[in-house]
Formats: structure tokens, sequence, C-alpha cells
């Protein structure tokens, strides 16, 4: 007797996590991919989601088609396979009609565009399917196994797309904009490159090795953008990047380690406050940085390999959770400044000029906590919410937070001497220590 799996609760919201993650982290995926799935039993697996316009269309080709069964005397109904569309607003419909529906299969749901089916299923079988989007919206391409009890294993080449004036358009009709957004960023961290060259060729006598790790962090932030353009570019198309993603990875890996690297020697006073580092902020580092080169590697592992890939949730979880651990190190660093400083005003007679920097480490603290929750919070919060169609906003939002946060430290960070022995008189000495004495402001 033909058996299929009820459609528990667990594969869907496993699903409705993926589909999360996949909106609100804004990964590089090229439209064409070729995917492999190897002893599979998994539901449901999530290959892609696509952003379409009223022209697109999804091809689809899947071959070397193999299978096992977990239990004995098991009896495989090919058309229990197979790979279907669906709507975000559909799954809670899905899940609710398999609540209500006996022998529920996923494939059958009316709430689907089904692709392709395994009809008389041979392991050297070639199956091919196209399917027209009708109403335009943003669709996930899922690959049901109503028998879970069999392990599937086979090779999947999809093509998804949208057409404009009778050319492929790969780029998903929410980030069609983004070339443009990437130059134009890329437009503008070059003019505050030669800007910042400029500021540090003019003080050459203040300038410290922090501001050449500062124009490093610039230039790693000028190629990502320029990478990211010329991937874009390629990827609207023919589909894949190129290797521009290469480039994109290589040049994140060196700009995620240098903005941490600058965070935290700032937040250390290294070059402003000291000319070296103690041994709890050497660790500090030490630690910061061997967790960016793996947050840097389980990226590039989750934007090459995709959802459908078995670990891919694991590696997400990693990627977030050392993500965290990297946030939150940054500020032991800027709160033991503060608090030196705080006791230095006490002891060493410059009130003033103590209070002027603890203005400015509290500002810093206050810029990287709103930094830091703003890119990871806000802007994942935007990817979840927005329309598919203004997918563009959540690149715009993270960059622009971004340049913002980096203006503000290369300005109140670049090598100027103001001198402020030179420009404080008794008045305001004895006004400063007042100040510091009576106010808990700066506590952390």
């Amino acid at each position: 007797m033909m058996h299929y799996a009820t459609f528990h609760h667990h594969p869907m919201l496993r699903l409705l996590y993926a589909l999360l993650i996949v909106s609100s982290i804004p990964f590089s995926f090229s439209e064409i991919k070729n995917t492999h799935i190897l002893s599979d039993s998994r539901p449901m697996i999530l290959f892609e989601r696509f952003g379409f316009a009223e022209s697109g269309q999804v091809d689809i080709t899947v071959k070397d088609i193999s299978w096992k069964s977990r239990h004995q005397k098991s009896y495989l109904n090919p058309s229990s396979m197979g790979f279907f569309l669906a709507r975000d607003s559909s799954f809670p419909k899905i899940m609710n009609e398999s609540e209500y529906t006996q022998n529920f299969c996923v494939l059958s749901s009316r709430h689907v565009q089904t692709i392709l089916r395994f009809e008389n299923l041979a392991v050297d079988s070639i199956y091919n399917g196209s399917v027209k989007i009708g109403a335009p919206d943003e669709y996930s391409l899922v690959f049901g196994n109503c028998q879970p009890e069999f392990e599937v294993s086979m090779y999947v080449y999809t093509e998804m797309y949208n057409r404009f004036y009778g050319e492929k358009d790969f780029l998903p009709a929410g980030q069609t904009e983004l070339p443009k957004i990437y130059f134009l960023f890329f437009l503008i961290y070059a003019m505050f490159l030669c800007a910042w060259f400029y500021v540090c060729k003019k003080h050459r006598q203040t300038m410290g090795k922090i501001h050449l790790i500062m124009g490093a962090l610039l230039i790693c932030k000028a190629l990502i953008m320029i990478s990211a353009h010329e991937d874009k570019l390629y990827v609207r198309k023919t589909g894949t990047p190129h290797g521009w993603d290469v480039a994109f990875y290589i040049f994140g890996f060196f700009k995620g380690i240098m903005l941490f690297t600058v965070i935290i020697l700032i937040g250390t006073g290294w070059s402003f406050l000291k000319p070296y580092l103690q041994e709890r902020e050497k660790q500090v580092l030490m630690t910061v940085i061997p967790l960016q080169v793996l947050e840097n590697i389980a990226y590039v592992i989750i934007s090459e390999t995709g959802p459908a890939t078995k670990d891919w949730m694991a590696w997400n979880q990693m990627f977030l959770l050392i993500d965290i651990v990297c946030c939150c190190a940054v500020f032991f660093p800027i709160i033991w400044s503060i608090k030196s400083l705080r006791e230095a005003s006490k002891t060493d007679g410059k009130a003033a000029k103590n209070l002027e920097k603890l203005t400015l480490f509290k500002q810093f603290y206050i810029v990287v906590v709103g930094y830091l929750y703003f890119t990871r919070i806000v802007v994942s919060a935007i990817g979840a919410l927005i329309d598919y169609r203004f997918e563009w906003v959540i690149v715009v939002s993270s960059e622009v937070a971004s340049l913002g946060f980096y203006m503000f430290i290369f300005y109140n960070f670049q090598p100027l001497d103001r001198n402020p022995y030179l420009m404080i008189d008794d008045d305001e000495e004895n006004s400063a220590a007042q100040i510091l004495e009576e106010d808990d402001s700066f506590e952390l």
C-alpha cells in the first residue's frame, strides 16, 4: 500500500527558519546553480529564493537520481517526490492544510506550483521542468519528499531569471539596482581614501601606525565595493560571477579583520593614549582575529553552498554566534580605557584634557554600540519585513551606516595635534575637574 509520510510541523518550521535567514542576511548567491544532493531524507529542501517580475521563469534539470530505503519492505512511489514553487505567504496555509488532510503530500497542495514530479523513476532518468511565472512575487524553489524513509541523491541544475526586452536578467527583481549602488559607494570610498591620504601626508609628524591600518581598511572597503559591482553585473548578464565572488570574499576577509582590529586598537587608546598594548588587550585582539578568520570561512561556505546543503543551517548558526562574540569582545577595551581615564583624572592634574578624551571615548562607545546594533539587528529586521522589490534597501541601509561609522572614526581619530595644553586656562581646568568629580555619566 502506498505510504505518504504525514507532513509534520518540524520540516515546515525548519524551512521557514531557512527562509528567514535568506531574506534577512544579504548573501551573494549566483542564479545559475549546480547542486549535489547526497543521501538526503529531508521532507523539504529549500534550493533558492528569487524575486520575479512579470516575465520570470524557472528552468530545472535533474539527473543521476538514486535512492535507498532506510526501512526494509518500503515501497517507493516516484510521484511523491518533486520540485515546486511557493510564495512565503503560502507556507502557513500549507501547514494548516497538512493538519486537516489525510496522507498529505506537499506536492499535491493547492497552494504550491508544481514544476515536476519523478514519474517512472529510473537511475539514468533525466527530468526537465520549466515554469513561467504568471503572478510576480518572491518564490521559493523547494524539493518535496513525501516519503522521507527514502534517502535521495541527485544532481540539480537550476536557472531562475526575469526577461527584460528579450534578454535574461538573472538578478532578482529587488536587486537590479545593486550594480549602480555598489559603484556609487566605490566612488565615495575612493574619494574618502584620497582625502585620508591627504590628511596623513599633511600631518605626517603626528601620524601613527593606527592611521596606516585605517587607510588599509579604506582600501579593502573600496575594493569590496568594486568587486560587488562587477559580481552583480556578471550575475545579471550570465547568471554566474565569473570569479568576482572570489575577489569579494578575499577583500571581505581582510576588511573584517581590519575593521575589528581598528575598533579594538582605538578602544585601547593605542597610538592615542599610550604607545603599547597591555596583556589583556593583546588577548582580546588575539581572540578576535582568529574568530574573524572562522567567521569569514563560514560566510564563504554559506554563500557558495546554499540552503540545499545539509550543514547550511549549522554554518549559519556558527556565523551568527562568532559575530556576536566578536561584537561583544570589542567593548571591553573601550570600557577599560574609559575607566583608566577616570582614574588618571584624579591624580595627574590634567582634568580638562582627560575630560576631552573621556567625552570622545564615551561617544566612540555609543557609536560602536549603535553601529553594531543597526548592522546586525535593524538591517536584518528590514530584510525580513521589506517587500522583495526593494531588497536593495537592505544594502543601502547597511552601507550608509558603515559609511557614517567610518566617517566618525576617521574624523575624530585623524592625525591632528590639537595640543589642548596650550588652549586650556586655569578656570577651564577647575571646571573640568569639578565635572569629573561630580558627573558619573562616564561610568559604564
